[in-house]
């Protein structure tokens, strides 16, 4: 089983988002030793808990600071971009880092409405995510230089023009992604901590209908659950608190910084309940201690064919956060890497 981190640059309360940008910098270079398969940058915009608008600038910072784990984008959000500037991006770096860059692509806004609004360069009329699957066409046409002869972007190079290219994953939570993956041949990440509910749903109809296509041959697909580790299972319980804080502010449109296990005990009670909408064959989060948790993992992965899992946690701890990732890497019996 291959493990991966899927890295949202969390905001502790009472730390900045300078601090939490080095945190990333720090756990990349410790997932990087552990044997972890690849670290993945979100984007996120306008959101004070998250520190990361810019995937692919701090993608460059840890791409330096590591040596071998691959460094991606969990994902450049397409709607808000050009293809040819983000094929370029993503081109440069992978020139830099030959071998080591994967460009995750969604269509989520990442923000609110308004941030949306504020990312647009033309503002005369209402944008919206109706035509992602042509942008999406036209990203993976200049990457692939597979422009028909008589388009006129046929014309153009995407400079670095190097050999090779990054790899491409189409990231989602719903049934809609899954059929976009399989109808384009393209790899798929599974959000499972944004939305359990659909996740074998999803999966199942990805492997069943995929189309093999110039990018991929056969059916490549992970899935990203929120998990914490920790020595005794009452700490993990713990520091879980943080998180679910964290998710419920962020439904209600409160985007402060992550609590405290002790703030949020306060307002959630001993007891939370489970949140709502969360009915899924599995919880968006695990947590427990590192071998509970290991087990059930597997038990997800085997039922969904899936043999690489991408890990979130968001923790108020750094340290814990490290310690989390290191616990399972120990459980899992990943190599380590010498760097």
């Amino acid at each position: 089983m291959k493990l991966s981190v899927i890295d949202q640059s969390p905001v502790s309360a009472g730390s900045t988002p300078a601090d939490a940008l080095g945190n990333s910098i720090e756990l990349a270079c410790l997932a990087d030793r552990l044997g972890y398969e690849r670290y993945w940058i979100a984007e996120h915009h306008a959101i004070t808990a998250l520190a990361s608008p810019a995937p692919e600038i701090l993608m460059t910072r840890i791409a330096a600071e590591t040596s071998a784990i691959r460094v991606g984008s969990g994902g450049v959000m397409l709607p808000h971009y050009s293809p040819f500037k983000v094929a370029e991006t993503f081109r440069m770096l992978h020139a830099l880092y030959p071998g080591r860059i994967d460009l995750g692509v969604g269509r989520a806004p990442g923000g609110t409405p308004l941030d949306t609004f504020a990312l647009q360069r033309y503002r005369g009329q209402q944008l919206s995510s109706d035509d992602f699957p042509q942008q999406l066409m036209e990203l993976l046409a200049f990457l692939n230089r597979d422009f028909p002869a008589k388009h006129p972007f046929s014309r153009l190079t995407v400079s670095p023009d190097m050999p090779g290219s990054p790899e491409v994953w189409l990231l989602g939570s719903s049934l809609w992604s899954a059929a976009a993956a399989a109808q384009l041949g393209l790899r798929y990440a599974f959000a499972h901590f944004i939305d359990s509910n659909p996740t074998r749903a999803a999966l199942e109809h990805y492997f069943s209908h995929f189309t093999p296509s110039r990018n991929l041959s056969a059916p490549h697909a992970m899935v990203a659950p929120g998990v914490i580790c920790a020595d005794t299972e009452a700490e993990a319980e713990r520091l879980l608190t943080s998180a679910r804080l964290f998710r419920r502010r962020i439904r209600q449109g409160d985007v402060r910084p992550i609590p405290t296990p002790e703030e949020a005990i306060a307002e959630l009670g001993p007891s939370p309940e489970t949140p709502p909408n969360e009915h899924g064959d599995w919880p968006r989060y695990f947590a427990g201690t590192p071998e509970a948790v290991r087990d059930q993992l597997i038990d997800m992965a085997s039922v969904l064919h899936v043999d690489e899992l991408m890990i979130v946690t968001i923790v108020h701890d750094h340290r814990a956060r490290m310690r989390s990732y290191e616990l399972l890497a120990r459980a899992f019996n990943l190599t380590p890497r010498s760097t």
